[in-house]
């Protein structure tokens, strides 16, 4: 288990995230987290760009699925459900449980598998710890909770020392 605050890349966002670049890396899985980097807080539904995103990653053979901490009895399943995924709820980001459980219900290993978040201190660091590959991604939305510009703040210096991905 490697305790790192380092992601592997930072992209601006999942798109950057092309179904040739996770083949190209061997990935089979992409586990993500929901708030924030597949969805603004606010949103129930998923866009039409992640829809296609995600019909891109299935057609390359690719499964997506969301390894989230929210506590919220029907969020996380009502987004999966409405998107055809699968899901872990109550992960316990940065713990490796959640992980764990993913790779086990998706039948991968983490050397398969990558874990796309917009946190450093819960899903890079969790997903360091489980031994998976990792992408940062920037929040789609810090509005509406000043906490989160304060975390957000915290782990600038760790955002500036993940290497910034060439995109698509």
């Amino acid at each position: 288990m490697a305790f790192s605050l380092i992601a592997d890349e930072r992209v601006p966002n999942i798109f950057h995230l092309t179904p040739d670049k996770l083949v190209s890396w061997g990935i089979h899985l992409v586990l993500a987290d929901l708030d924030n980097t597949l969805t603004p807080y606010s949103s129930e539904r998923p866009t039409p760009e992640v829809r296609r995103w995600k019909e891109g990653l299935e057609e390359a053979g690719i499964r997506l699925f969301v390894v989230s901490n929210s506590r919220k009895a029907a969020r996380v399943p009502h987004y999966c459900d409405a998107l055809g995924i699968g899901y872990v709820r109550h992960a316990g980001k940065p713990g490796i449980r959640g992980f764990l459980q993913a790779l086990d219900l998706c039948g991968c290993a983490p050397e398969e598998a990558l874990m796309v978040g917009d946190q450093i201190f819960t899903d890079v660091l969790g997903a360091n710890r489980a031994g998976l590959r990792t992408v940062l991604v920037e929040p789609i939305r810090l509005a509406g909770n000043p906490g989160r510009y304060l975390r957000y703040g915290v782990e600038w210096p760790f955002r500036k020392l993940t290497r910034r991905g060439t995109g698509a």
